[in-house]
């Protein structure tokens, strides 16, 4: 490893009951500018563990107290003093002695008398690992840190951004109901349209944003209630009937009378509502969306299929992924942030059952997700 490392931040024990042993390595270890911590039988090596808590311990195999498999033992069965690494000193080269060390968990064996080049290779060799492994450990902590800061900043921005938007989307929804063509002209109510349009974009984005934050910090409130899957869907459909008008879209239900799933209402309409959203969005104008829900074996399957752009194979590899985190433009150009399908995944898995699709190339989607049928 080429890492570069400071010896004088590492501390090593030297563990040898023969006290020129110890000596002779205390001379050789500090004239690499290594820290040194001494001890001469097995409980003081102990004893000087947890005093000094030394980065690397370097330990005597033959000693009259405790040998050093039994010192071993006990730093390793320790948890604050198992990941210490340990190089046994051995006077032996026989097999069982190595293989006994390394069960005691050695890291490695120096053979005495001592080849001072080798000594010091394989001693830096370790410190270098313990150097690594913090350099991983402080990444690791700081990463935590930057995640749990990025989690807050988007429950911030969604949550914050919700309620000015809310306002702004009740205000068009009140004038496209008050402001028919007639009285503003044709181009004007293309623009409010739009605007409407853009409006209820950016509300379930922010939506979506602020759910899928939630559930990824794990602050989600999941309720489970006894409901009527189709009665949940039907009040969904309702909502977006008068955005599938807008683009010429109708929106065809096949359902039975009912369906009781015992589920989260709100994550089951956030998945309806992103599916029905996309469906529209990737429709052609005077096209048909079917809404399909059936039982299954003790599922209920609901299922929203377009005959809009479809997705090429190379996009449904990618999909329903976090890392690609993919989105296509839809029919009209609108664009997609892929946020609304995660989340749908993620809230169907949540409420017991899965989403799947397909899809074909010019030809239309189908998804699918399913969730437990209250028996």
């Amino acid at each position: 490893m080429n890492m570069e490392i400071n010896p004088s931040e590492y501390k090593i024990l030297i563990v040898d009951d023969v006290m020129s042993n110890v000596l002779l390595l205390k001379v050789l270890l500090t004239n690499e500018k290594f820290a040194i911590a001494t001890a001469n039988n097995g409980r003081q090596a102990l004893e000087q563990v947890d005093k000094e808590h030394p980065d690397l311990v370097l330990l005597d195999v033959m000693m009259p107290d405790l040998s050093g498999f039994e010192v071993a033992q006990r730093l390793k069965s320790n948890p604050d003093t198992a990941d210490i690494p340990i190089i046994f000193l051995t006077a032996l080269n026989s097999t069982t002695d190595i293989v006994k060390g390394f069960q005691a968990g050695a890291s490695d064996f120096i053979s005495k008398p001592f080849n001072k080049e080798e000594l010091i290779i394989r001693v830096t060799h370790q410190v270098s690992l313990v150097a690594a492994k913090r350099i991983i450990l402080n990444k690791t902590e700081e990463l935590q840190r930057i995640i749990a800061g990025r989690d807050k900043l988007y429950s911030v921005i969604a949550h914050d951004l919700r309620s000015p938007m809310g306002s702004i989307k009740m205000v068009l929804n009140m004038l496209m109901l008050n402001l028919p063509v007639e009285k503003i002209g044709g181009e004007m109510y293309e623009l409010l349209t739009m605007a409407n349009r853009t409006t209820e974009d950016v509300f379930s984005l922010l939506d979506n944003l602020l759910k899928w934050t939630k559930s990824q910090i794990g602050n989600l409130n999941v309720v489970y209630q006894d409901v009527d899957a189709v009665e949940v869907v039907d009040s969904v459909i309702d909502v977006f009937n008068m955005v599938a008008g807008l683009k010429k879209i109708t929106i065809r239900e096949e359902k039975p009378e009912k369906l009781p799933v015992c589920t989260d209402i709100d994550m089951l309409k956030t998945i309806i509502r992103n599916l029905l959203s996309n469906a529209i969005k990737f429709s052609n104008e005077n096209s048909e969306v079917l809404v399909k829900m059936e039982e299954q074996g003790d599922t209920v399957v609901v299922s929203v299929k377009d005959s809009g752009c479809g997705i090429d194979e190379e996009g449904q590899q990618k999909l329903l992924h976090t890392d690609t985190h993919f989105s296509t433009f839809g029919t009209n150009n609108e664009e997609g942030s892929g946020l609304g399908l995660l989340l749908c995944q993620d809230f169907a898995v949540k409420s017991g059952g899965k989403l799947w699709f397909t899809s074909k190339k010019g030809e239309g989607s189908t998804f699918y997700f399913s969730i437990p049928l209250k028996k």
